[in-house]
């Protein structure tokens, strides 16, 4: 059972993400209405770090988490919406382990905070924004997944949900060998080591959703 902190207005706010968390099977350690209230306050039993960046400056932010390094010691998911796409990357390079939707549903929080455990940095495809005219923003979203073939693209979502290469053999009709080929064609596209570590890439790209 994840244990989190949540940092989020008072009011409905809170009550709705209380409910999430107890429906996503998490236990609620603290809360605080901003970043500043809860220096001090956040216990060492808190793993995961939930702030609304409703009340919160994103780059003041930022420089906090590293300031009181929350970020080495406590997993921080951000729940934004309208971001750019170069601060998104900013927040994970910086050691953000997620950036969530405000409407998360409590099983998609569920499945989030899993695959966080897991060693996974998420960043939802709906909550960055693309900078520059609508041509513009359309070819950058293409680059990140033109390099991939459709087949990959299965392939890789089924290693994001954690099927081996029998499994996904099975699913895809088609042979382990052939499985193996893909896989290998993944890393080498996505610059990766691991098959951990593919997935780690394109769920920070938005190529796949857990």
């Amino acid at each position: 059972m994840t244990r989190a902190f949540l940092i989020v207005p008072a009011g409905r706010e809170r009550d709705r993400w209380e409910d999430l968390l107890d429906g996503a099977g998490a236990e609620l350690v603290g809360w605080a209405p901003d970043l500043e209230s809860a220096a001090g306050e956040i216990p060492e039993a808190a793993e995961t770090l939930l702030i609304d960046l409703s009340s919160e400056s994103p780059e003041d932010l930022l420089e906090t988490l590293q300031a009181e390094g929350l970020l080495r010691d406590t997993q921080v998911i951000l729940l934004s919406s309208g971001r750019s796409l170069s601060w998104a990357n900013q927040a994970l390079r910086a050691g953000v382990r997620g950036i969530l939707p405000r409407d998360l549903t409590a099983a998609q929080l569920a499945i989030a905070l899993n695959a966080i455990a897991q060693g996974f940095a998420l960043l939802h495809p709906g909550e960055f924004q693309f900078q520059g005219t609508g041509a513009v923003a359309a070819n950058a979203a293409a680059d990140l997944v033109e390099t991939l073939t459709a087949r990959e693209r299965e392939v890789l979502q089924m290693l994001a949900q954690g099927r081996g290469n029998k499994e996904i053999a099975s699913r895809l009709k088609i042979s382990e060998h052939t499985v193996k080929f893909h896989v290998a064609s993944i890393l080498g596209k996505l610059g990766a080591s691991t098959r951990t570590e593919a997935v780690s890439v394109a769920l920070r790209r938005g190529l796949i959703l857990l």
